[in-house]
């Protein structure tokens, strides 16, 4: 009787893995990666990044945790994500940025041929400039929101 009993359990989890090592491969042959030339620093949650080649990967199958990597530095950052909806497919990938002055920061990425892109939230960081920003009366160009809107094309690899 327990001979079958560890037999049953070793045949269940020998399934279970190999249901398992299936989705992850299922998943990574699916999953994002965009590569783009970024010129000027820029910042991703807490941390910096200098301009250089970077590489977007998604961490999960539903694009939710991307890896944001510079190769040449050996720098990287892994953030979570929200959908945004485009509507209809976009023609060329790209990444979204932020300008505030001469400070960047990384706000979506989208890849071509997708209907929807991700969202990265906004840092502590970059929300206290914008309250800096909004606090001082200008009537320059960007008066309305504090910022402008930087996109880099990235292609999907």
């Amino acid at each position: 009787m327990a001979k079958q009993i560890i037999k049953g359990m070793t045949m269940l989890l020998l399934i279970m893995a190999v249901a398992f090592v299936t989705a992850v491969a299922s998943a990574n042959g699916q999953s994002r990666h965009d590569v783009a030339k970024i010129p000027f620093e820029f910042v991703v949650g807490d941390k910096s990044l200098p301009a250089g080649e970077y590489d977007i990967t998604s961490m999960t199958s539903g694009d939710q945790v991307l890896r944001i990597r510079n190769a040449e530095q050996n720098q990287s950052v892994i953030r979570l994500t929200s959908a945004i909806s485009h509507g209809s497919p976009v023609d060329k990938g790209k990444l979204v940025f932020r300008r505030y002055a001469d400070q960047y920061f990384l706000a979506e990425v989208w890849s071509d041929g997708d209907t929807s892109g991700r969202e990265l939230q906004k840092s502590k960081r970059e929300r206290a400039l914008q309250r800096e920003l909004a606090s001082i009366p200008s009537k320059g160009e960007w008066a309305q929101s504090g910022y402008e809107i930087v996109d880099i094309a990235a292609v999907r690899h």
